[in-house]
């Protein structure tokens, strides 16, 4: 009878600790709990989503898929859809897959994709594709941002008109003001000389700043434009935000951003916590997917 007794309170136990455990939860700018369902509600009356991530979470990825399928029903598929993992050379591959013409092996042999676009966003791609979708490359193809890094924005101005094309329209305003740039400046450490710290963070703009033409440039009234970029791109308001503000403050933008924490009731980390509109706290023992 001792050992029933001790079975079923072992069981016991190890059921309300499994109860406890949490593998997301997303909070609002004011610090409240929401669920998916009613966050799905509260998306659907924004023009620009950018869903922030980890890269390597694979929580996050799975989320970005689930949030867009309900998005989608939600917005009876008045939905397109972005990712700063594809260049914007890379659009008509892109294209070609999502029509049909290319299969994913060609896709992959033509296009430069993520080490991880098999596992992480091949689903949202193929989910654009079944559901018939624009999915937009926004992103700048990164040797003009490797370009940037070493010789300057500058020496963008020499690039053909064709070259230009995939590029936010020049001259790219660059300065420490946008939220996110000084931290990056910070890493450089006080050594760096001014001339390449600028170049660096210079690089980093020419991103945000060609994401935000991109979005405007495929964005249409009544639709729901999602973007997934990494979180540094759009956290705290800045990045590609910043630019799209520049240009459009009228567009109505709700920034999810992602942040890890170590508490198992995943509440609110208490250092570095910066909210948006809403915002995904995740383990931060979560299974990555690199």
């Amino acid at each position: 009878m001792k050992n029933i007794f001790i079975v079923i309170l072992l069981v016991s136990f190890c059921s309300i600790n499994a109860q406890n455990l949490k593998a997301f939860q997303f909070y609002t700018q004011k610090g409240k709990e929401i669920k998916t369902d009613k966050l799905v509600n509260e998306l659907a009356e924004y023009d620009v989503i950018f869903f922030g991530e980890n890269h390597n979470s694979s929580i996050n990825h799975w989320l970005q898929l689930k949030i867009t399928e309900a998005l989608f029903a939600k917005k009876n598929g008045k939905l397109i859809l972005g990712a700063e993992m594809f260049e914007r050379d890379n659009q008509s591959q892109l294209d070609n897959y999502l029509n049909g013409k290319f299969d994913a092996k060609t896709l992959k042999d033509s296009a430069r994709l993520w080490n991880n676009y098999a596992t992480d966003y091949q689903p949202l791609v193929d989910f654009a594709k079944d559901k018939k979708l624009k999915f937009i490359a926004t992103n700048v193809p990164r040797r003009y941002a490797s370009q940037t890094a070493k010789e300057g924005l500058e020496s963008l101005n020499k690039l053909s008109e064709k070259e230009k094309t995939y590029i936010a329209q020049l001259p790219i305003k660059v300065t420490l003001e946008t939220p996110g740039y000084p931290e990056m400046k910070k890493m450089m450490g006080d050594h760096a000389e001014g001339t390449k710290v600028m170049n660096f963070i210079s690089a980093q703009a020419i991103k945000d700043a060609t994401m935000a033409e991109s979005i405007m440039k495929n964005f249409e009234e009544g639709k729901t434009f999602i973007h997934y970029n990494g979180n540094f791109h759009s956290k705290e308001f800045g990045g590609i935000y910043w630019y799209i503000k520049q240009k459009n403050p009228n567009l109505k933008i709700a920034v999810i951003s992602v942040f890890e924490s170590e508490d198992a009731e995943l509440k609110i980390p208490e250092k570095d916590y910066i909210p948006t509109e809403f915002n995904l706290i995740i383990p931060v023992d979560m299974t990555k997917t690199y």
